[in-house]
């Protein structure tokens, strides 16, 4: 009976260990497809540019890494300027957001007034309209208040969001009734409730929330270029079309892979350091109760 059980046992052992194996194998070969763009693009960066033209057959190494694609990417045309400018939009959309947000939040959460779940429900189906069609009515009303190629054509549209509002929403309700009425006792007013009470006790989310909005600027390409066509408001996603479409980056696509990995950089570092912040955050909004 022992040695049958134990047979058992080591039977189910060896199904465990060789179902791991193939979950691990199939996970890195998941993961390598995921990751080989990511290298290709910076292996080409560091080619030179007759290095890569010389190459009949593209290899997997550079015999002679180069960073002259780097100095080349930022001299050639004015990227230090479209990083000026990205940064300058996602500063101050991200806080004008965090603002308009915290505030319809709170308000759909906590506050009490007629119509409060139609109006939210009616807010809601917003995030049904497809984008293309809000794009158009913006530039129209952007257009008509002559705000193209201004920082505040480009900034105002993104200012606000269903979906952030909605995740900040179910957030507060997580926070104690209890807390908002002992709070009314003392006399405390609905802002200052939600400045020392409810915002440090939701700032996983709030965190996650700011760098979603980071990356989200950081990326925005479709409305920028609809806006601007002034080279003076371009972001980096404008400017790398514009680096492609002025012939560098066509000629030179190692230098063009410089820039795109110059841009890209940012963004990576941001999501590597707070990664486990944006995933607590995500989930804690998602749970209510």
């Amino acid at each position: 009976m022992d040695n049958s059980y134990d047979q058992i046992k080591k039977n189910a052992s060896a199904r465990t260990r060789a179902l791991n194996i193939a979950v691990y194998v199939l996970l890195g070969f998941w993961a390598l497809m995921v990751l080989f763009p990511f290298y290709w693009m910076i292996l080409t960066s560091i080619k030179s540019y007759s290095e890569y033209s010389s190459e009949w057959v593209p290899k997997l190494y550079s015999a002679s890494p180069t960073f002259q694609n780097y100095v080349d990417a930022f001299t050639t045309v004015n990227l230090s300027r479209y990083f000026l400018n990205t940064l300058i939009f996602t500063l101050i959309t991200t806080g004008a957001m965090i603002i308009v947000i915290t505030l319809a939040a709170y308000a759909f959460a906590r506050l009490e007034f007629r119509g409060k779940d139609l109006l939210f429900t009616l807010f809601l189906s917003l995030m049904m309209i497809p984008n293309e069609l809000v794009i158009i009515t913006n530039f129209q009303t952007i257009t008509n208040a002559g705000l193209r190629n201004t920082f505040t054509g480009l900034i105002l549209p993104s200012i606000t969001s269903v979906f952030y509002i909605y995740l900040l929403r179910e957030n507060f309700l997580q926070v104690p009734d209890e807390l908002y009425y002992a709070a009314k006792v003392d006399g405390t007013s609905d802002l200052k409730y939600l400045f020392k009470v409810m915002l440090p006790i939701c700032r996983p989310t709030l965190i996650t929330i700011i760098i979603l909005k980071v990356i989200e600027c950081w990326n925005s390409y479709v409305w920028p270029r609809l806006i601007t066509d002034d080279e003076a408001y371009y972001l980096v996603s404008n400017g790398i079309q514009e680096i492609r479409q002025n012939g560098f980056g066509r000629e030179n696509v190692p230098a063009m892979m410089a820039a795109v990995v110059a841009i890209s950089v940012p963004l990576i570092v941001l999501f590597l350091i707070f990664r486990k912040k944006i995933m607590a955050g995500v989930s804690r909004g998602g749970i209510k109760g």
